[in-house]
């Protein structure tokens, strides 16, 4: 459950990162896009990516 609350917070807030430096480059410079395009795209991997949870219950089970 730590893990998942865990992936959310980080997940969710590189999104924001990354669309907030997507206004900036729309709104003032095009080039803080080389920025802002890698970010939104690790921050939406880390949201959606559920089979490290899948890992960390089979972990968790063997060890009890």
């Amino acid at each position: 459950m730590k893990n998942i609350f865990s992936r959310i917070l980080t997940g969710t807030a590189a999104i924001g990162v990354g669309l907030y430096l997507c206004f900036l480059a729309l709104t003032q410079s095009l080039w803080m896009f080389i920025y802002a395009l890698p970010i939104l795209i690790i921050g939406a991997f880390i949201f959606f990516n559920k089979t490290e949870d899948d890992i960390e219950k089979i972990r968790n089970e063997k060890e009890l």
